[in-house]
């Protein structure tokens, strides 16, 4: 399988930092801590029970949106979505050492946020999800093998991960689109098991 991201969430079974742990257990390599509304100290309380069992396991953590914050946990990076602050902007404060990442819904957004300098994209959403407030126009299968064809037109390589509403039944038919991951939320920790789910995306 290539590259799956779980993007934190809470339900009513689970927390943030449950579903993350869990993840991980799973056999996720990559956590990204998004908690919208939460203050900077409930951030921290969270990213100081993710971030060990991330390195215990090799696993990237990156933060959502919030960049001093990640330069002072020292995760491995931060992702900005499109009303964050620009891709370019975080570079410079946060050097190369950092991964940074950006959300695109369309071509037009990939291209800017190449020429910013980010290290992936989180293209979507796929279809409807319930985890975003603002949802920008869904994309389907056909949305992302049109932007991966042009992409590879314009020579632009950079890894994109496919986001929004995907269930396991769905990554099939989007990795045939030429995407190079998947990026997972409610799909696991709404699950019966979301340790065994992460297992089986992980094995497909």
């Amino acid at each position: 399988m290539k590259q799956i991201q779980f993007i934190t969430h809470a339900n009513a079974r689970f927390g943030y930092v449950e579903g993350a742990l869990m993840a991980i257990e799973g056999g996720c390599r990559w956590i990204q801590l998004r908690m919208k509304n939460a203050t900077d100290d409930e951030v921290r309380q969270a990213a100081g029970k993710i971030m060990p069992a991330c390195k215990a396991n090799d696993a990237v953590f990156l933060l959502d949106d919030r960049v001093e914050l990640a330069m002072e946990l020292k995760t491995d990076g931060v992702h900005l979505g499109k009303n964050d602050m620009p891709v370019d902007e975080a570079r410079r404060i946060m050097g190369e050492q950092f991964i940074i990442g950006g959300t695109a819904n369309t071509f037009e957004d990939i291209e800017r946020l190449c020429s910013q300098g980010t290290d992936y994209i989180g293209c979507g959403p796929f279809k409807f999800t319930t985890t975003k407030e603002k949802l920008a126009p869904v994309l389907g299968t056909d949305g992302y093998r049109t932007i991966m064809a042009k992409m590879k037109e314009k020579g632009i390589n950079i890894p994109v991960v496919a986001i929004g509403g995907i269930t396991f039944d769905d990554i099939a038919d989007i990795m045939q689109t030429g995407i190079d991951g998947i990026a997972l939320s409610g799909a696991v920790l709404n699950a019966g098991n979301p340790v065994e789910e992460m297992k089986k995306i992980i094995s497909l």
